[in-house]
């Protein structure tokens, strides 16, 4: 699942069962069953 309004930088690979949070920007590769959130993003 995705947020509203979040940003990934090219190429960035996002694994299966990822929760990103709103508004977040995603610059490094996220793994399989991650939830991430914020500016940058960084693994919660």
């Amino acid at each position: 699942m995705i947020g509203v309004g979040s940003a990934f930088r090219p190429g960035v690979t996002i694994g299966s069962d990822v929760v990103v949070g709103a508004g977040s920007t995603v610059v490094a590769e996220i793994p399989d069953g991650s939830v991430v959130a914020g500016c940058p993003a960084p693994r919660l």
